[in-house]
């Protein structure tokens, strides 16, 4: 601990004084701080008034140190350069500790977004940075500390944990409900405006695939509203535009919330597929990264449990 602080001057003092001693240089002191001279001749100034010395001997165009200004020179210089050091590790730290997450725009949207303040609530020097893609290249390129995806759970080359299955149900806005005939079999869904998700995932299920595992006919789907991502499906079916597909877990709040609901409370399609949390098998294992997957697998474990999972 200092005992005597009151030796002490200000820091920003010490910098200008130091900067326009290595310059020569009131003005280009000033301009490699991006003050203005008169600011830079004050600072010097109050701090030969703290030290009861001239420290320069002003020119015309330049200054020159005297011998006590070369004195707080040569003694300033090594802490001032310790300060920096110590100060570039700390924010070099500051800037680890932010988790770089790559996953499917539909978690994104649907699943993370609602529960990240809660996270930030309780983690406030973890920052994730999160990229929403659709793309497998993008979620897994080499800067990704963890990604999200849907699979089997087969990635070569990374560890991947469950965190929730696909159960895969229609679902609707209240009021669209209440504007057509009662929806009484998977058949009559033929006869309604179904929205559907356009994309390069030709192994995500669609009303097709949907349809044709519940045994209706997949050729007499009436597509009303194509999107090309899956929050924005959901956001018409919100918005009453149609049916869409629901995925279990990804659409649960809405359900809770009341913005939508089940035409047919029972009917569903489980597949083998889930959504897997990613991690590189020979990446190092940083605090950062650890904080944030206790935390998912955490969300994982108290999730609700469809038919099974």
């Amino acid at each position: 601990m200092l005992k005597n602080r009151a030796a002490l001057p200000r820091l920003d003092y010490l910098l200008a004084f130091e900067v326009a001693a290595e310059l020569e240089s009131f003005a280009a002191a000033a301009k490699q701080l991006n003050v203005s001279e008169t600011a830079v001749s004050r600072k010097i100034r109050l701090l030969e008034q703290h030290y009861k010395s001239a420290l320069f001997i002003r020119g015309h165009r330049s200054v020159a140190l005297t011998e006590q200004g070369r004195k707080l020179l040569n003694g300033i210089t090594p802490a001032l350069k310790t300060l920096e050091r110590v100060s570039a590790s700390m924010l070099s730290e500051r800037g680890r500790s932010t988790v770089r997450m790559a996953v499917t725009n539909s978690v994104a949207s649907l699943w993370l977004m609602p529960r990240l303040r809660k996270f930030r609530q309780a983690n406030h020097n973890v920052t994730i940075s999160l990229l929403a893609s659709d793309l497998d290249s993008e979620c897994l390129s080499e800067d990704v500390d963890l990604a999200i995806l849907r699979g089997e759970g087969d990635w070569p080359g990374y560890d991947a944990k469950l965190l929730f299955g696909e159960t895969v149900y229609p679902v609707c806005a209240p009021g669209y409900l209440e504007n057509h005939i009662e929806i009484k079999s998977v058949k009559e869904l033929t006869n309604h405006a179904l929205i559907e998700v356009s994309n390069n995932h030709t192994e995500w299920l669609n009303w097709q695939t949907w349809l044709s595992s519940k045994g209706a006919d997949p050729d007499s789907v009436r597509h009303s509203t194509y999107v090309n991502t899956y929050p924005l499906a959901i956001q018409a079916a919100i918005d009453g535009l149609g049916i869409a597909l629901g995925w279990g877990h990804l659409v649960d709040h809405h359900l809770r919330e009341g913005t939508l609901v089940k035409p047919l409370n029972a009917e569903h399609v489980r597949t083998q597929s889930g959504y897997f949390l990613l991690r590189k098998r020979d990446a190092q294992r940083r605090a950062e990264s650890e904080v944030v997957t206790r935390w998912l697998l955490q969300e994982s474990a108290e999730r609700k449990r469809y038919a099974a999972e």
